[in-house]
This record gives C-alpha cells, sequence and structure tokens, in this order.
C-alpha cells in the first residue's frame, strides 16, 4: 500500500472542517472540501436559559463533507476530532437522551467547590490528574444530577462529543482516550475510568463504555450513511479524539522540546510517559491529558491570540478593518511600550473593549500607556511571549530537565513576530508550524492505523518532509531586558500593584 486519501474532520468550538490528506507514499497533502460554522442554540427550559450544542446539525455537515470528499475519488477511511469535555447520554435503546450541552452553560457553577467539599481537590488531582475546571464532564454530570436526576437515571451511556458522532456514524459506541482524559472521570494511572472518585460522588459508573486507544478501527459507515455520501464501505478510525491531542501527535516534535498549541487560547506542555500527579502539579496549574501511543500530555492553559483578534474586532468598529497580517506589521514597527500584562487578570477574559482594557490595566499598574495600535498590538503579544518564558521554567521545574527548544503549532505559528519574540522571553529555539497540525495528526493516526505508515514518529518526520517550518533564534544581548520584563509580572501577579521594584 503506497498511496491513501483519508479524511480529518476538526471540528472546534466556532467551526468545523474537513479536510482531506492526500499520501503518495512520500509526502502528504491538504484540500479542504468543506467548512461548517459551529453555532450553540440557547434555549430557555426549566425556567432557566440553557446553551447547547446543535449536536444533530454537526452530524448532517459531517455527512457532507463525507459526500464532497468522496465525490471524485474514493476514501481510504474518515476520523473525527473535536474539543474536551462536553458529551451526549444514550438511553438503552441508543437514543439521544436531550441535546448535549454546552460547555459555557452556568449550570456547573458551584459544582467544582461541591465536589472539592465532599471528596477533596487534592483527592479528584490524585484520580484524574486533570486541571480543576468548572466545565470537566465531572462537574456536569453532578449539575446533572442536581438539577434532572431522571435523565442521569435514564442514561445507559455517555459519549464525549467525537464518540457521539462516531456512533452514528458506524453504530459502535466507544470512548477514544485521549479525550476520555479530559473528562476528570478517568483515571490515567490505572487508564479506566475512576470509579472511586465516580462512586464517591454518586455519579454513575456504568454509563461509561471501554476506552480505546487512538488509532483503534471502529467499524466500517452504516449502510445507510454510505449509500447518502457515495462512501459505502469506508472504515471509521478513532482518531486522537481531542483536538490537542491531535495536533501534538501531527507535529514533528523533537523529545527535549516545550510545545505551544498556538490559536485562540494557547495550550502550553510536553509530551511525557507517564502522568504527572503531583501536588505540585496540581499548584502549577498542570494537568495531564490522552496522547497518541502511550503518551501523556503535561500541559496547561494560556491566555493566547484572542487578546489579539478582540482588538482586532474594536478596531473594526471603530472603522478600521485591519487583517491580522496589518496588525502584525503594526506591533513590528512600534517600540516597546515596556508595559506587561498579567494575562491570568480576569480583566482579560472578555472585556467589552481590549484595547482599552489593555491600557487601563497598564495605567492602574504604573506602567507606560501604550500609545497607538501598534503598541497595544506589541505589549500583548510580548506579554504572552512572558506567558510562555513562565510556562517554560514551570514545565523544567516539574521534569527536573531543561527543554532546549519551543515548538510552536496551530494557527499561531504563522506569527512570526510572536514566534521571535518567544524565542527572545523564553532564550531558546522557537520551531514554528504547522499551522495545521491538528488535521494532520488526525490524518496521521488513521494512515498509521491502516499500515500506509510505520508509526506516529514515522509520520512526524513526514510531515517535516511534506511541510516547511520556521525556525528562530533568539536575539543576542537580549537576555537582561527580558529577564527584567519577567520579574514585572512576578510582581504584578504576587501583589497587584505598580511593579516600580522590578524597574
Amino acid at each position: 500500500m503506497t498511496s491513501a486519501r483519508v479524511l480529518a474532520f476538526d471540528l472546534g468550538a466556532e467551526s468545523g472542517r474537513a479536510v482531506v490528506a492526500s499520501f503518495d507514499g512520500e509526502r502528504l497533502a491538504l484540500e479542504e472540501p468543506h467548512r461548517f460554522p459551529n453555532e450553540p442554540v440557547r434555549a430557555f427550559e426549566g425556567g432557566r436559559d440553557r446553551l447547547y450544542w446543535n449536536a444533530l446539525g454537526l452530524l448532517a455537515e459531517v455527512k457532507r463533507g463525507i459526500g464532497l470528499a468522496a465525490a471524485d475519488v474514493p476514501l481510504t477511511s474518515v476520523g473525527i476530532d473535536t474539543w474536551g469535555v462536553d458529551f451526549g447520554l444514550l438511553d438503552g435503546a441508543g437514543c439521544l437522551l436531550g441535546m448535549p450541552y454546552h460547555y459555557r452553560d452556568r449550570r456547573t457553577t458551584g459544582m467544582l467547590a461541591e465536589a472539592s467539599a465532599r471528596v477533596g481537590r487534592e483527592a479528584i488531582f490524585a484520580a484524574t490528574g486533570v486541571q480543576l475546571l468548572e466545565l470537566n464532564s465531572l462537574y456536569q454530570l453532578l449539575a446533572l444530577r442536581r438539577e434532572n436526576p431522571a435523565q442521569l437515571e435514564a442514561a445507559r451511556c455517555l459519549l464525549m462529543m467525537p464518540d457521539l458522532l462516531h456512533y452514528w456514524l458506524t453504530g459502535r459506541a466507544a470512548a477514544e482516550f485521549t479525550n476520555a482524559t479530559t473528562s476528570q472521570c478517568y483515571d490515567p494511572r490505572a487508564r479506566d475510568w475512576a470509579r472511586g472518585l465516580l462512586n464517591a460522588l454518586d455519579l454513575p459508573v456504568g454509563i461509561f463504555p471501554p476506552a480505546v486507544s487512538p488509532g483503534t478501527v471502529l467499524e466500517r459507515l452504516l449502510p445507510a450513511v454510505g449509500e447518502a455520501t457515495g462512501a459505502c464501505g469506508v472504515p471509521v478510525i478513532a482518531v486522537a479524539t481531542h483536538d490537542t491531542g491531535s495536533a501534538v501527535a501531527g507535529a514533528p516534535l523533537s523529545e527535549q522540546c516545550l510545545w505551544i498549541s498556538s490559536g485562540t487560547w494557547s495550550i502550553v506542555g510536553v509530551e511525557v510517559h507517564e502522568p504527572d500527579l503531583s501536588s505540585a502539579a496540581l499548584t502549577l496549574g498542570f494537568g495531564n491529558e490522552g496522547g497518541v501511543g502511550g503518551t501523556f500530555r503535561l500541559c496547561r492553559n494560556v491566555a493566547g491570540l484572542w487578546l489579539v483578534q478582540e482588538c482586532r474586532r474594536r478596531f473594526a468598529r471603530d472603522g478600521e478593518r485591519l487583517s491580522y497580517d496589518d496588525l502584525t506589521a503594526l506591533a513590528a514597527a512600534a517600540d516597546s511600550p515596556g508595559a506587561y500584562l498579567d494575562l491570568r487578570s480576569a480583566e482579560f477574559l472578555a472585556p467589552p473593549d481590549m484595547p482599552e482594557a489593555i491600557r487601563a490595566h497598564c495605567a492602574r499598574t504604573g506602567q507606560p500607556t501604550p500609545a497607538d495600535r501598534g503598541q497595544v498590538i506589541r505589549c500583548a503579544l510580548e506579554s504572552l511571549a512572558l506567558a510562555y518564558r513562565e510556562a517554560l521554567g514551570q514545565a523544567e521545574s516539574l521534569l527536573h530537565r531543561r527543554l532546549d527548544v519551543v515548538h510552536v503549532f496551530g494557527g499561531g505559528s504563522r506569527n512570526s513576530l510572536l514566534s521571535q519574540l518567544t524565542a527572545d522571553a523564553t532564550g531558546r529555539p522557537v520551531v514554528a508550524g504547522p499551522a495545521e497540525a491538528t488535521s494532520l495528526g488526525n490524518a496521521l493516526v488513521q494512515l498509521v492505523a491502516l499500515g500506509y505508515v510505520e508509526s506516529i514518529p514515522a509520520g512526524r518526520e513526514l510531515v517535516r518532509r511534506s511541510f516547511p517550518l520556521g525556525r528562530f533564534e533568539p536575539t543576542p544581548g537580549s537576555a537582561e531586558r527580558w529577564a527584567a520584563a519577567a520579574e514585572v509580572v512576578r510582581i504584578l501577579k504576587e501583589t497587584r500593584t505598580p511593579p516600580e521594584r522590578a524597574r
């Protein structure tokens, strides 16, 4: 077998797309036959405003994407990756019990505190190794137990979002490992559901199906799906169904690197072979998510290009429509304002005016205020680079070793200014690319599963041959300036007062 044509669906919180990866035995090429919005649906139910995913709409778009991709040349296989934590519940007949909730629905408010009061934060982390976030599946289930216990009692199977779509395509219900680990219901050491924790919280263990490894061939498309799409008999593969799991699989990483999945938000981490369930990892906000080939992603969330995206929206409302390349060029031409942001501050989560929020933060903390749009964007990008520097130091402290390279992939890897600032801030070379790491990782797992590619390491070499990567070296003589900037941010976080002592 020397050539293949696999279809990778990558569904994000705002949009989804179907990407065909063609393999000729030497290189990969990508094409995108279908892209579609993924808009949540609001409904007023039970006296409350609720936020749901349009799961059936997503299924319709997936089927349409299969049809478009298979219209001219046959497909070899299909795989789906999505975001984590959200799920659907099936009854004993395999029917969906209500539309899946969106992770931003507010019903989980207070559930983390309730679970912590019952079993303890440390015990939850020790059992699951996942960052303690109120949007996690564990707290969604606790909210369901409180608000709609009848639905939970009727449930016979819980499927994470990609597993639900795979079930509708093939008829097989299975939990793929990488997405299961995001739920805070899975024990990464036992490689099984966290039965003790679930029992302690009075949640039904029996609804969780067996977990399968990424690369498991599920079933072929159901006959009705095959006939409707023109893709009869095509196998469906459980890829690394969590999108970051696919992205890490698709990036040609070195063993001694910190990786950054860069987009609207950044996920920063390292690839390890055993989970870290230590109190130090919990304190630093790191969690353990499943990877491919028996690996884990020891990682944490960091602010991302959301800052720039929100600035761009504000500028557009003011009548100035600038592309991301325009904004990067303005920032590159601007002098550094010498002001830095505490990106964990709540003032940057969803401000109505991001440029004003940045200026107000600088003024409030006694720092120079960015003078123009270029300086506003540069302030945001330099602050991101400092956040990556902090995460690098934290990862090295957990690993007890030095990481020699920072590897940035995803859409943010196209921002050459941010890559250079990251190299300068961390004092490490930065490798940038591929931008399409998620789709590539999804496709690689399919190709490995079917025997077209020997292994994920071989697949990463294939990506390296097929797609150019950028490299950015630290600017000589910049270390002292970035050390001083990091001290400014440290004092901002510790005191929330003007950082005169760091100047």
